[in-house]
């Protein structure tokens, strides 16, 4: 049909050229409305073209209507096109007179999942690394909070830091003796009181192990096959593990691999059920190396160790100002040789370093002897002048069988 419209018509729908991003395999509707003055008598016939073709008049749906106040004629066409093929895709032209509206349709590139498997790989392997560095490390880390941050235990009228209780069999008695006490005195600097004595006879607490245990701070009970056999481990093991917690604060108790899968004993699941009260430690074949997990849980369990410079013997001691005349350390009798401690201390010199011997005479010319006599002479009576007056009156009131930083000048002929 000849086109008989002197005023070109006008392009509503689109208000531009559009680009369209779609995926293959879908669906889409293009649509191209135009609008002309009702008073002409003409109707313009829509085409559509794909990439400069034109397509067929079947291809497309037209409609066309008048506006509501009749002044104006609206035509509608509607192309449907399903993108199943790359070929689908293109630009579309939709040619209405000389009126032409566009449509660019591209393939949209489908979200790539091969960064979103790599950042999950890598969140997966941060997250099992600090997994890891939270399984080797925890212990330090707390060990070392625990040593700046930690609650202090000072001033509270206690002597030592562990009261140990073991068995008297040879195997405890080297375990005690030649691996816990060197670590834990010589390395971290806590002081421990030994005890071999079975601490409940006749399933009660006895007068002794009352006052030795309220001198310390914590309980470590080495619980080897020889100690279960001791009677208050047998009869009543669960009424005793509670006159243990009414005497210590959460007590420690030291079990060996060797011997915990063997223990038919019902002491190990009776401890296991009060986990939150007490402390089950395993010493293990690696146990023996000093930056191992069990000295650190142990470390751990014990109470915050305090150290100040410049100052000789147990500072919680010092802190409480002790006067006992027995524990006099600048004596000019001592000598500064290291103390071999029969209990396995091995000797090493800790302290004897904190003794000092009286200077070597000075000997010089032939009247040395004369003067040497003078001079000794002059100076036993200035000690003699300023040596202070000790109270001893309560000496022999007081127990020191518990007391391991003094040495005894008397011996038992003596007495």
């Amino acid at each position: 049909m000849a086109d008989l419209c002197s005023v070109p018509p006008e392009i509503v729908v689109p208000a531009t050229n559009e680009t369209l991003e779609l995926a293959l395999g879908s669906q889409v509707v293009l649509n191209c409305t135009v609008r002309w003055a009702g008073t002409e008598h003409c109707e313009p016939n829509p085409a559509w073209t794909k990439d400069g073709q034109w397509l067929g008049s079947e291809s497309s749906q037209d409609t066309s209507w008048f506006a509501q106040n009749a002044s104006e004629q609206l035509l509608s066409s509607i192309l449907q096109l399903n993108l199943t093929h790359d070929d689908d895709f293109g630009v579309f032209a939709c040619w209405v007179s000389n009126a032409t509206a566009t449509f660019t349709l591209r393939r949209a590139e489908a979200a790539g999942h091969v960064l979103a498997v790599l950042a999950a790989l890598l969140v997966l392997a941060l997250l099992v690394l600090v997994a890891g560095l939270y399984i080797r490390c925890r212990l330090s880390v707390l060990l070392w909070y625990r040593n700046r941050y930690g609650e202090l235990e000072i001033n509270d009228g206690k002597l030592y830091d562990a009261y140990v209780s073991h068995a008297t069999s040879p195997d405890d008695r080297k375990f005690v003796h030649f691996i816990v006490k060197p670590q834990l005195e010589n390395r971290y600097g806590y002081k421990l009181f030994l005890d071999e004595q079975t601490i409940l006879p006749n399933s009660e607490p006895s007068a002794d192990l009352i006052m030795n245990v309220s001198r310390c701070r914590r309980l470590i009970v080495v619980l080897s096959v020889a100690y279960l056999e001791q009677d208050w481990c047998n009869s009543s093991f669960r009424e005793g593990l509670w006159r243990l917690l009414e005497l210590s604060k959460k007590p420690i108790f030291i079990v060996f691999e060797s011997q915990y899968r063997e223990i038919t004993h019902p002491a190990i699941s009776v401890l296991k059920q009060h986990r939150d009260a007490v402390t089950l430690l395993v010493w293990r074949a690696g146990s023996m190396t000093p930056s191992s997990d069990f000295w650190k849980e142990l470390c751990l369990a014990l109470p915050r160790k305090v150290s100040f410079q410049g100052t000789m013997g147990d500072p919680q001691t010092q802190l409480q100002e002790d006067k006992d005349p027995m524990l006099i350390l600048h004596s000019s009798y001592l000598d500064s040789h290291g103390d071999l401690h029969p209990d396995g201390d091995l000797g090493t010199g800790l302290r004897g370093s904190a003794f000092r011997s009286p200077p070597p005479p000075r000997i010089g010319g032939p009247s040395a002897p004369t003067s040497l006599a003078a001079g000794m002479t002059e100076d036993m009576r200035l000690r003699e002048s300023h040596r202070p007056e000790i109270d001893v009156s309560d000496l022999g009131s007081r127990n020191y069988g518990a007391r391991t930083d003094f040495y005894c000048l008397v011996t038992e002929d003596d007495i």
